[in-house]
């Protein structure tokens, strides 16, 4: 159980996300996280000089990104603020606030600033030295593609650990396809009278810098690269593996972006909370390892782990958002559950608006906040998986004070 660290409601923001090689593929992505962040606070009138500590989150290097978080807090003009920069893969944003979390509740912090980015575009071409190789000759990768298509310890693309999953509980094609219209269906509320659902974390429209971040090269309504769907369009799509059930349908996109939050104490919280009347807690956090080559069911373990932590039970959970790379995500972790379905990731997830990596979990876990506001509080649960079998989750409640 955690205590006496919370979120101040209102203080966390996104940008929107952009398909790979689209609106955002020029930025170096902690340039854009500074920027976007330094924006973002001065807009809630949240002062640099009131932040004493700070956490990156990223799984996609870009150039000199050895600087981590004090450079990013340099761009933004925080010169004292120091932190770690974490990389856990698809659950980086759930890490990052259970470190922050950590962090205040420790007495270490009073006010933490999270930053989230990513950058799938024009990932790095890395090579590695070798001098006893033949001829001296070197190993190489392409970070994000190569990554994307080969687990070294398990051995299979991501795409595989879904297939296995889909043939362990026998999911067809049609059923995830009728996930992926569900969750469509849900984003379009999130987008209904102009954005409103998306502007209460989103400053849209989103002005695009160019990579030198001075000059507006690009507007964005909101995210870029989501395809629409429909049943006769998903029926004609086939596997993307040979006898498989996965078609391109039923799996997310890459995609590029940034997401902050702050977490700090109950005192502070008040203080940056755009509503005092709401409180923002954080409950309970889980971890989870499954089985080798079985991905999308690690979230099930992760999530009751979480809810053990909150000392609560599925019964007591009113939302549910989750990391979805593959709609059989969603259908195992209901079936495992009993979560109703249809009732998970309301306003949006990331099976549709994209997958930047390290910004995709804590951008859930906001929406998470803001559905639960609409319905005017509860307790709330997050779950995603996230490379190497591995899953993470979070218990949060908003309530009032």
């Amino acid at each position: 159980m955690f205590r006496g660290a919370e979120i101040p409601y209102g203080a966390y923001w996104s940008t929107p996300f952009a398909r790979w090689q689209g609106s955002l593929s020029h930025l170096h992505s902690l340039k854009i996280a500074a920027h976007a962040a330094k924006s973002e606070l001065a807009q809630r009138e949240i002062s640099l000089a009131e932040i004493n500590h700070g956490i990156l989150g990223m799984t996609v290097p870009q150039q000199q990104s050895f600087y981590g978080l004090p450079w990013v807090t340099g761009m933004m003009g925080a010169e004292d603020v120091a932190g770690p920069t974490i990389n856990q893969a698809c659950a980086t944003g759930a890490r990052t606030l259970a470190a922050a979390t950590h962090e205040v509740s420790a007495g270490l912090s009073d006010t933490t600033l999270i930053l989230t980015a990513d950058r799938t575009s024009n990932g790095p071409h890395v090579y590695y030295p070798a001098p006893s190789g033949p001829g001296g000759t070197g190993d190489h990768e392409d970070v994000v593609m190569d990554n994307f298509n080969h687990d070294p310890h398990a051995r299979n693309a991501m795409i595989d650990t879904a297939e296995n999953v889909a043939a362990k509980y026998q999911i067809s094609t049609e059923e995830q396809h009728d996930v992926v219209l569900r969750r469509h269906d849900q984003y379009q509320d999130a987008l209904a009278n102009d954005h409103a659902f998306q502007k209460r974390f989103m400053t849209l429209p989103f002005e695009v810098p160019d990579n030198r971040l001075r000059k507006t090269i690009a507007i964005l309504s909101g995210d870029e690269g989501v395809a629409a769907a429909n049943a006769e369009g998903l029926a004609k799509l086939r596997p993307v593996k040979a006898g498989g059930s996965i078609t391109f349908g039923g799996q997310t996109h890459p995609a590029d972006g940034t997401v902050g939050l702050l977490v700090t104490t109950e005192d502070s919280a008040q203080q940056y909370a755009s509503d005092t009347s709401i409180r923002v807690r954080l409950l309970g956090f889980g971890q989870s390892r499954t089985e080798k080559g079985y991905m999308p069911q690690a979230p099930v373990e992760a999530a009751q782990r979480a809810l053990d932590d909150a000392g609560l039970n599925m019964a007591a959970i009113d939302t549910v958002k989750s990391h979805n790379p593959f709609a059989v995500n969603d259908i195992v972790f209901s079936r495992e559950t009993g979560f109703a379905l249809e009732a998970m990731n309301n306003y949006g997830c990331s099976l549709i608006w994209g997958h930047p990596q390290g910004p995709t979990g804590l951008r859930t876990i906001v929406e998470l906040i803001e559905e639960l506001a609409v319905k005017g509080g509860g307790r709330g649960l997050f779950q995603g998986c996230a490379a190497g079998d591995s899953a993470m989750a979070v218990v949060l409640e908003v309530g009032g004070r």
